[in-house]
């Protein structure tokens, strides 16, 4: 009971915590549509289980004692984010409709984009191997582990979600959607500096995130 509380609690609380995840599904669902948040959130859900999914297989315990297998994730989530806020800054105008309503995202792209930014993010790798590394007893299940690995990814999917659908709201798109541009430079700049501190800092013990 007391393992599955701590895996509860440790859970919520990181989930919650402000990062590229909360960024991409608060940008699309502000500015392109419900459907696109939560979509972006069901990949961000997949992007979980493949966190857990290496865990289980023993890559976890290798990601953790490798300095330099830790620094090529954290180089390639870097990557990815500061493209991403590229390409927000650069994001041109004939991109957008001209009835003030944005062109849409295709599904499989609003799933994908969600999917590469957990799957990329150095900061669940460390959250999940932490979690199955020193919280979890060596003596537990795999099947009680995979169960955890669910409930993490349920945990994801239902807060994002829950972003989703409160900046999806109208009384918020109405009258944010004219600052458009505004709130692609931002979230751009934001996911830069996401993605510039992934690529300076030095590897972080596995206990900070906690």
């Amino acid at each position: 009971m007391t393992e599955l509380l701590a895996v509860i609690t440790i859970t919520i609380l990181a989930v919650i915590s402000p990062g590229p995840d909360f960024a991409m599904v608060t940008r699309n669902s502000l500015i392109l549509s419900r459907r696109a948040g939560v979509l972006t959130t069901f990949g961000i859900g997949l992007g979980v289980l493949i966190h857990v999914s290496y865990t289980l297989l023993g890559v976890g315990l290798l990601i953790q004692q490798s300095l330099y297998l830790f620094n090529v994730i954290k180089l390639a989530g870097a990557v990815y984010l500061i493209w991403l806020g590229i390409k927000m800054l650069r994001k041109k105008q004939d991109s957008v409709l001209t009835d003030n309503r944005v062109a849409p995202l295709s599904d499989l792209a609003a799933l994908r984009t969600g999917f590469l930014t957990n799957a990329l993010n150095p900061k669940t790798t460390i959250f999940v191997v932490s979690l199955f590394m020193q919280v979890v007893k060596p003596g537990t299940s795999l099947e009680v582990q995979i169960r955890y690995g669910l409930f993490i990814s349920t945990v994801h999917i239902v807060w994002f979600s829950l972003v989703a659908l409160c900046f999806s709201a109208n009384m918020f798109r109405y009258r944010l959607l004219n600052m458009r541009d505004w709130i692609d430079r931002t979230f751009g700049v934001l996911l830069i500096i996401f993605g510039a501190l992934l690529a300076a800092a030095s590897q972080p013990d596995a206990l900070m995130m906690l």
